[in-house]
Order: C-alpha cells, then structure tokens, then sequence
C-alpha cells in the first residue's frame, strides 16, 4: 500500500521528549505513513534517540535528515522537497499525539472534500479527556467559525493537502523568518481553500514553555490579527506584523532557545 501521509518532525536537542513522542507516532492506526525526521544540529543524543526509535517502527517509512543551519523555519524546509504524499502533517517533538490522530485527520479531509486544504488539531492539557481538555476543544469549534480564514492551533497540530501546502511556498525562511511562523503559513495556506478544527482531533504539547516574552505578539499585535479580513492579512503579516516582530529581535530563533532549562 502505497503511504497517503509524510509526517514531518524536526528536532533540536530534545532528548528528554522525543522517545514518548516518537513512541505516540509510531502508535498510530492510520499505517503506512511516512516520517521525515530531520534533526536540527542536536548535540544531546536526539539524533541517536530517533534512529533507534525509527529502526523499531513497524508499518512506517523513515527518512532521517539533517540541517547545519540552526532554526527550525530551516529544518522544515530542509523537509519540503520530499513531501510527496497527498497529505503532510506536521509535528512537535515535545507532544503526544493519540492513537487515532492521523485517522481523524484523514476523516476530516475526506468528509469535507476538497475545498479543505487544513485540518487542524486543538491543543489540550493532560488529562485529554478532563474539563479543561474538553472546555478547550468545545472552544476552538466555536472560534474557527467565527474566523475561519484564521489559525487557532499552533506548529504541533496542523495537517495540510500537501497540494495547497506547496502551492502556498511552505515553511520558508524567505517568506516568513519571525516567530509566529505557524500562523503566517495558515494565512498562504488558507489563500487555497478551507481549514477545520474537528472536535476529535488533539494533541497534548508539553507546557514547559513559562516564559513567552521572546516567542509571542503583543495582545493588540493579536486583536488586530482578529479583525482584519483575510483579505488584507497579506498587508498585516509583511508589512506590520514582519516589521515591528523585526524590531524586536523576535526571529525563529528564539524558538530555539531552552528558557525552561535555565529556570530549573
């Protein structure tokens, strides 16, 4: 059976969460499927922790890949050239990704046609099935349909046509080389057709991240985000959003740095 999906997982010094991770993709019910792991210059085992991980798999095609240049927008397009399945799902390595993740995600872009080229998952809290967990995804429902042609869900849950994803340039340091890269790519992507948020499609991304000044927007950077139209998001992302992000030093990179080892 020839694989319908490329799952796509860059890494960086992620020794401590790239075992449960890789073990929760390796669980998955959709099979076969294709894994593209590309490791981003770790110098902390990562890379020996996936090969091993990788040559346990059973019923999924791993390429390994390596990128010198650190960022993680680097490694991802290190990783486009050999996305040639219909769908390309793209994953965190510090998040849990349930047994039936990809098979929902193929289910969503199935019952909806072509029109959607995004399937995105909600972000939850463990335990997956507590109130918080379902408040959170009962959310995103309601919030995707009063912005559909906006993102609620960060790098760690979207699932792409790859047809519209390569249409739309991907994940490029030329187009987009500031934090926030997952909704700039929504904004491209969702030039091409549709996004929905299925109510059974999560993820649990680990919350180690306590300290954000140096990855996030501005709370009137991200209302206004919210209400301006799609059509006029070209003008938000490249010229006011890309400049003031440029100002404060807030590139991909900092999404490289551990803050979270220095705090313990």
């Amino acid at each position: 059976m020839v694989p319908e999906w490329t799952v796509v997982l860059a890494y960086y010094n992620e020794v401590d969460y790239l075992t449960t991770t890789l073990a929760s993709l390796d669980a998955q019910t959709l099979k076969p499927f294709r894994l593209i792991l590309v490791d981003n210059a770790s110098d902390d085992g990562s890379a020996e922790i996936a090969r091993d991980a990788a040559a346990a798999m059973q019923g999924v095609e791993v390429t390994h890949l390596f990128e010198a240049q650190p960022g993680k927008i680097h490694a991802l397009e290190t990783a486009n050239p050999h996305i040639t399945t219909p769908f390309v799902a793209f994953t965190d390595a510090d998040t849990f990704y349930p047994p039936d993740y990809l098979a929902t995600a193929a289910q969503a872009f199935a019952a909806g046609g072509e029109r959607i080229v995004a399937v995105m998952a909600t972000d939850v809290t463990d335990p997956a099935d507590g109130p918080a967990a379902l408040a959170k995804r009962r959310h995103n429902q309601r919030v995707s349909r009063l912005w559909p042609k906006q993102t609620h869900t960060g790098g760690y849950g979207q699932c792409f046509r790859t047809q519209a994803y390569i249409a739309a340039g991907g994940y490029t340091h030329a187009h987009w080389p500031y934090v926030l890269m997952d909704h700039e790519i929504m904004e491209r992507v969702l030039a091409h057709g549709d996004a929905i948020y299925p109510y059974d499609l999560w993820c649990v991304p680990s919350p180690r991240r306590s300290d954000r000044t140096r990855v996030r927007w501005t709370l009137a950077e991200r209302l206004l985000y919210h209400f301006t139209p799609h059509g006029a998001k070209n003008w938000y992302f490249y010229r006011f959003l890309g400049p003031r992000l440029a100002r404060r030093r807030l590139t991909h990179l900092n999404l490289r740095e551990k803050t979270w080892k220095a705090e313990t």
